[in-house]
This record gives C-alpha cells, structure tokens and sequence, in this order.
C-alpha cells in the first residue's frame, strides 16, 4: 500500500466515525475502561466479558468501538489508584506504583499523575500509528498464506502463549487443549452430527438451545471471567471474616483516606528538566511495549514489567534510586503499558491471532457479529478496519482529557466506592453476568450454561489452572479446523504437506522451539517442567 493509499483508507476510517453515535460510544468505552482500572481487582477482561451480550444488538464497528475503548481505558485509569493509594486497579499499573505512590505521599501526586497520563498518551499514540504503518504489509503476507500456513500461524501462537504463560506447563497445555475441545463441541457443519454431546442429555436440550448449538462465547467468557473470579473472591471473604450464628452482615468501618490523599501536590506538575530527564525512559518504554505488546502471552502486563526492569538499569546512577519516587519509574512502565495495549491490535486484525486475553475477546466479538478474523478484514471491509484503528487515537485524545484535569475529582467518588462492602460490589457484578446469560437463550439455559462454566472455572482455578490459554484455544479451534481440514483434503490427506511447504516448514521449526524451551528450562517459575 503506497503512501495515498494509506492516507484515503486512513480518511476512509474517520468518516465512519464522523457522527455523534460513533464518538458517543468512544466516550462511553473508555470512561467505564477508566471506572473499571480504577476499581482495584477489577479489569479489561471483566468489563468486556460483562459488556459483550449488551453489544450483541449493534453493528460490528459501534461493538468495537465501545469494546476497545474499554481496554485502552483501564491501562489510563489503573494508573490514578496506583499511584494515590498504593492500589493497582489493573495488573499492568503495579510497577507504576512503586515510583508512583513514594511520590504522591512526598506531596507531588499531580507530578507523578501528570507523567503517567502524557506518557501513557504519547506512547498510545505511538502504538496505534505502527499499528497503522505495520498492517497492511502484514496483512498483504498474510494473504499470501495458504490453509496449511493458516494453520500452523495458529498453532505457533498457541504454542506460545502455552510456553509464555505463568505456571505450569502442563496446565496451560491441558487447558488450552480443553479450550479447543468446547470450540468445537456441537453441530459440525459438513457432517451433519453433534460432537461432544452426550446423547443421554438430548431429550433435556433440544436442537436449539443446548449443547449441540455449541458452548457459545459470551457464556464462557460471563462463565470464566466473571463468576468464577467473583466466586473466588466470595469464598476468600467468608473464609478471611466467618460468622458466628446470627450475626448480621455488617458494612466494613470506612477506611481512613490515604495520606497521599491529603498530601498536598495536586497543582504540581513535573519541571522542564525532570521531563527532559524522563523523556529516555519514556521513549524505552515505548519502543519495549511496541515489541512485547505482539508476543503470544505478552501483553501490557509482560511490557510493564520489562520496561520497570529496563529502568532500573539504566538509571541505577540517577537521584532518587527507583523505587524511592523517581518519575522515570512512572513514566517507563506506563509508556510500556499503554504501547503494548495499541500493538496487540496488530496481530489480531491482521492475522486473527489474539497475543492475550483481551484480545481473544474481541476476536470472539467479531466472530459473535459473523466476521471473520485474520487478514480478509481489511480487505473485505476495510470501513471496519481503519475505522477501530482511527478510533483509538480518537479515545486515547478523550482519555487524557478525562484523566489529567479531572484526577482530582475522581478520587473523592474512589474513595466513597472503596467504602462500600466488597460484597456488594461483588454481588453486583454477579447480578450483572446474570442478567446477560438471560439473553443466551430460552427458557434460562443461558443462565445455567454461565453457572456451570463459572463452577467448572472455579474448581479448574483452585486446581492452578488458568483461564487465558482456554479462552485462547476456544477462540482458535474454528480457525484450526477449517485450516486442517481444508490442507489435508487438498493434499489427500498426507501430513507431509506441511514440512513441503517452505512456510509452513519454518511455523512447525518455530513451534518445536517453543516447546524445546520447557524442555531446556524445566525448573522455570511455577514448576513448568512438571
């Protein structure tokens, strides 16, 4: 794609967002992605597993736009808890909190709010535009994929983020293996007959509302995201506060502000010199996130983290060490975190292969809306393509206009919200996830479909087992068996096919060195040689 051609496809995107619907929906994705980051436990994951059977009734675009604007919204608000109360709304706002909090309680919150959000918006912005660059030549090499490359891509990023993920190996392995088994459970089209069904349940299903129509996505995403870790949270509250025989629910004792809170500092802002001085740190962050935000398993968290450890060595000779109140350990990691959340667009639209949870979501939202993922998206509806790649530049403009001025306004209403009982909180969420299992299907098979999956999530997670590397496997198992299906009946059904193609060759060498690492390295974290 030459440079006017980008430029009109780019122009092509935002006329479909000039009307007020489209920029109504930005705002209202990235200002519940910001309630969501600033509620500690809470995230990306849950908002859109909770928001994905209200936007089954819009198109695909509108779907998208609120969706992504939920993401990019929780990696700006977790940073503002972090940083005030030591409180990470999101897991990828940890390492902003070790710089972060020693600042505010020193009295200069508005400092360490202030790098966090023209960081955290100078790098999204960087992310989208190599997103935007990046696709087509990558979507034009994916065009040139056959079915047997298609499928080995697929199984090469679920390999890798099998290898990547934290904890066993064999867990990971196993759940991603279960996550291919419910992807393919039901009818199977070219055969006519139900797989995965018992036939002892058939009388109890029926044809059109049961297991042999497939475990539908919304229902496991409420099942696994929502309900078993609300569930788990539930169980951790009456085992840390249990209740002696008629003893009332009692409302936890409001806890007293945090002395960041009261700290003075709100105006203040960073100096010339102390921007010059974070603008490396800023810039490494970026370029880290940009890199780690495509790997399998990767992410905004992975990039974080790296880019917090990239610091420490680089400004190990700087005044305050990090982790003492040193802006450049705000601005490294949201950089980080913020470019790594915009990069992971690129493999999920351009080859349909989601690098981590959020966006194995959003891929499972345009198959919800009868869209095919991977390279025919920007070619088949390119209004779709440049319109969510516009959108995010869009919302990253509408975000650091929520965050920055109004920072100081959030924390009085956080502050009323942390009060409330946790359970409240929790039940809410819970009714929540109820209420969209009632649109799964007739007469509430929807709402025990999400209570069985949240039971069996629940007893798979205190087994240690984690949910993305199932999720992951759900979302790919149609994609992987088309491809296979579709090789093997070209090549009459000899495997060869897919160490003759030369491509294809190079994706099964690159899948055996992922798994070579567990073999190499048996004593990784969490016991991944076992």
């Amino acid at each position: 794609m030459d440079v006017v051609a980008w430029i009109h496809a780019l122009l092509q995107g935002a006329a479909g967002l000039a009307s007020l619907q489209s920029l109504g929906l930005i705002a209202l994705g990235v200002l519940l992605g910001s309630v969501f980051g600033l509620l500690p436990g809470l995230g990306p994951v849950t908002a859109i597993a909770l928001l994905l059977p209200a936007t089954l009734g819009l198109q695909p675009l509108p779907a998208l736009l609120v969706l992504a604007g939920v993401y990019y919204g929780a990696q700006y608000g977790g940073s503002l808890p972090a940083i005030v109360f030591n409180q990470p709304g999101e897991a990828s706002s940890v390492m902003t909190s070790l710089d972060g909090h020693p600042l505010a309680r020193q009295g200069r919150t508005g400092s360490a709010l202030a790098m966090a959000s023209v960081c955290s918006f100078i790098a999204g912005w960087a992310g989208i535009a190599a997103v935007a660059v990046l696709a087509p030549p990558v979507v034009a090499l994916g065009l040139q994929f056959g079915s047997a490359e298609r499928f080995m891509l697929l199984v090469v990023g679920l390999v890798g983020a099998t290898v990547l993920a934290s904890g066993s190996f064999i867990k990971a392995l196993a759940m991603a293996a279960l996550g291919v088994l419910l992807g393919l459970t039901g009818w199977d089209a070219r055969t006519g007959t139900a797989r995965f069904v018992p036939e002892a349940l058939e009388p109890w299903m029926g044809q059109h509302h049961g297991l042999t129509d497939g475990v539908g996505f919304i229902a496991l995403a409420l099942g696994f995201f929502v309900v078993a870790p609300v569930a788990a949270e539930l169980a951790g509250l009456a085992r840390l506060a249990p209740r002696t025989e008629g003893q009332a629910d009692a409302a936890p004792a409001p806890a007293a502000p945090s002395p960041a809170v009261q700290a003075t500092g709100w105006q203040d802002r960073p100096t010339r010199a102390e921007w010059r001085a974070a603008a490396p740190a800023l810039l490494r962050g970026t370029a880290l996130g940009a890199v780690l935000g495509v790997v399998p398993g990767g992410g905004a968290l992975l990039a974080s983290l790296a880019a917090y450890q990239v610091e420490k060595i680089a400004s190990r000779t700087r005044l305050p060490p990090l982790g003492e109140g040193n802006l450049r350990g705000v601005a490294a990691p949201e950089a980080a975190n913020n470019a790594g959340a915009q990069t992971a667009y690129l493999p999920m639209l351009a080859l349909g292969l989601p690098p981590n949870a959020v966006m194995a979501l959003l891929l499972g939202a345009l198959g919800l809306h009868a869209i095919e993922p991977g390279p025919s998206v920007m070619r088949v509806q390119p209004g779709l393509f440049w319109g969510l790649v516009v959108s995010m530049w869009v919302g990253n403009v509408l975000l650091i206009l929520l965050n920055l001025p109004l920072a100081r306004w959030w924390v009085p209403a956080l502050l009323r919200v942390l009060r409330l009982p946790r359970r409240a909180l929790l039940s809410t969420l819970m009714v929540a996830a109820g209420l969209g299992a009632l649109a799964l299907g007739p007469h509430g098979w929807g709402v025990w479909l999400v209570m069985g999956l949240g039971l069996l999530a629940f007893v798979l997670q205190r087994l240690g087992c984690e949910g993305v590397a199932l999720l992951l496997g759900f979302v790919l198992a149609p994609g992987l068996e088309e491809h296979l299906r579709r090789t093997l009946q070209l090549a009459r059904g000899q495997w060869l096919v897919f160490l003759e193609r030369p491509l294809s060759a190079v994706l099964v060498m690159i899948a055996i060195g992922l798994l070579l690492v567990v073999v190499v390295q048996p004593r990784r974290r969490g016991g991944r040689g076992r």
